[in-house]
């Protein structure tokens, strides 16, 4: 399996390098055109193609139809504009010319958007980005045997033929509290916020400690507001002291409760975060936050495709629009062995020695979960350095 990983890792590198070199030299490709208002919910858009081979154009039925379902229009236009624009990169980047991607809009309607990519031959969808729509769309999937590959990070819907790509918050809460324990700390507190996304965290934060042979001795929730999260705090005090604690939380709002947390009881404390403070571009100008470590994908190759990708399409992508890259080169990888306008090889998603993305080494669980090797970060003046690097394979 590390040979396995260490040549798909070569090749990944090797074309994006290639590939960001020649920036300059590379045909800029379409972008896709945010949907009007008057743009039926359900239109599909056609993602250009990489070019003729030998002066011709492929023929569809030659091409393996892949469908989109992304909001394209309404308030989450921008982050699903970016994670389109993502797969049309990939797309030139791989010069995958056996692939059709066609888009579909979600957002007046995942159901409509689906029935429509389904009507149209598609033996694969890419997307929906919210649980919800995926929930929405899976009945109508599942009985065409078209999978789904959704962007969410809600495990609750993953199984019957859905896979979850989503960088799921249980995984990178588990890894920085290991790298905690590996470095000596033994008792653990969290703040969680009230919501699903603490509930969640609440869970995995006692799930991982017992595991890692630690002790949670505090765990508060809290609703919006600092006088909530004093509160919380002024609990905890109450409770034993701790050596870690655990903010379930954005890493903007890291930066406001830190201050509170050496405030009440805290002192010295190491500050642990989640995969949520990865897109937090102030946390290395808050003096509070130095020291702290959070759990996340690797950002080596992403800072090369944002680079390339705002060359190609005058923006900065959205974080999260690795997901749309890294599902291009995973189906890219899939469909060697695939023939075109027959059901998708759905156990080729299984295998056990992963893919390799942007974001590093990936693989789906039989629970249909992406499960990734993620790098501990820490918290510096003006930079993040790596306090953990990422495993090399899935066994480490």
């Amino acid at each position: 399996m590390k040979h396995l990983y260490r040549k798909w890792q070569a090749i990944l590198v090797l074309m994006l390098g290639t590939m960001f070199l020649a920036a300059c030299q590379t045909m800029v490709p379409k972008t896709m055109p945010p949907s009007s208002p008057s743009q039926q919910p359900d239109a599909p858009t056609t993602r250009p193609d990489d070019g003729p081979i030998g002066g011709v154009l492929p023929s569809d039925e030659t091409r393996h139809r892949i469908a989109l379902l992304l909001p394209l229009s309404g308030k989450d236009a921008g982050v699903g504009q970016s994670l389109a624009n993502a797969t049309t990169l990939a797309l030139m980047d791989t010069k995958a010319s056996n692939i059709r991607i066609t888009s579909y809009d979600t957002a007046r309607g995942a159901l409509a958007a689906a029935r429509r990519a389904i009507a149209d031959g598609n033996r694969l969808i890419l997307g929906p980005l919210f649980g919800d729509d995926v929930v929405a769309i899976a009945s109508a999937a599942n009985a065409a045997k078209v999978p789904i590959i959704s962007y969410s990070n809600d495990v609750g819907i993953a199984g019957n033929n859905v896979f979850v790509m989503g960088y799921v918050p249980a995984q990178s809460i588990d890894r920085v509290v290991r790298h905690a324990r590996a470095q000596g700390i033994t008792r653990f507190a969290a703040l969680v916020p009230a919501g699903t996304y603490g509930q969640r965290a609440s869970s995995a934060m006692l799930a991982s400690v017992n595991a890692a042979g630690g002790t949670v001795v505090a765990m508060q929730s809290y609703a919006a507001g600092n006088a909530a999260v004093t509160t919380a705090l002024k609990k905890m005090e109450q409770d034993s002291a701790y050596e870690a604690i655990l903010i379930a939380d954005s890493g903007a709002a890291a930066i406001r409760i830190v201050p509170l947390i050496r405030a009440n009881g805290g002192t010295d404390a190491r500050i642990l975060g989640t995969e949520l403070w990865n897109t937090e571009r102030t946390l290395t100008t808050s003096p509070a936050m130095r020291g702290a470590w959070f759990a996340s994908v690797s950002d080596g190759l992403y800072r090369q495709y944002a680079t390339k990708y705002r060359a190609q399409f005058g923006s900065d992508p959205f974080r999260l629009s690795t997901l749309g890259y890294d599902s291009v080169l995973l189906t890219s990888r899939i469909a060697r062995d695939w023939r075109p306008g027959t059901v998708f090889p759905m156990d080729k998603l299984r295998d056990s020695g992963g893919f390799i993305g942007l974001d590093g080494a990936f693989r789906f669980g039989r629970n249909g979960v992406a499960e990734r090797l993620m790098e501990v970060q820490q918290v510096g003046v003006g930079q993040l350095t790596i306090a953990s690097p990422a495993p090399k394979t899935f066994a480490d």
